[in-house]
């Protein structure tokens, strides 16, 4: 093999590394998905949930502005979608469900309480949104509480 033909042979191995599709099956890919799903699901429970249950008056009047019926149920319902759904998330149990109920809270967060907000005001709860989304689809992953549950033996 000549010198040219080995470099060029490296350049495409080094490329193929950085961005070939590859298959997601690996103890990396679930550690990964693992320390997102952790991160996230930890983060929104407290940093965010924790400070609503049970939920503060500014919430329920907030929620009671924005035409809710049952302003006092739907706050829970936030605090809860937001702190018990951030714990399930972090435990991968209940993961699309839990990652569910965290979307409906983050469109209304989003859309409606930040609705006339600049993007900066509203990019923390795109997040949240976003990141919830790819759990609903993709699930929780094989290092979770769902996993084990549902694995054949």
């Amino acid at each position: 093999m000549n010198e040219h033909h080995r470099k060029d042979s490296l350049m495409k191995t080094l490329l193929n590394k950085l961005i070939a599709p590859r298959n997601f099956n690996t103890k990396m890919d679930d550690f990964a998905l693992t320390v997102l799903r952790v991160f996230i699901g930890l983060t929104m429970a407290f940093s965010h949930g924790l400070g609503k249950i049970p939920p503060p008056e500014m919430l329920v009047e907030g929620v009671r502005s924005m035409g809710f019926p049952a302003p006092e149920l739907f706050a829970w319902c936030a605090g809860l979608a937001e702190f018990a759904g951030g714990i399930l998330l972090a435990l991968g149990l209940l993961t699309r469900p839990a990652a569910a109920f965290m979307v409906i809270t983050m469109i209304v967060a989003v859309f409606g309480v930040h609705a006339a907000d600049p993007f900066g005001q509203k990019e923390m709860g795109l997040l949240y949104l976003f990141t919830g989304l790819f759990f609903v689809l993709h699930g929780a992953g094989r290092w979770s509480v769902d996993h084990l549950i549902t694995k054949k033996k």
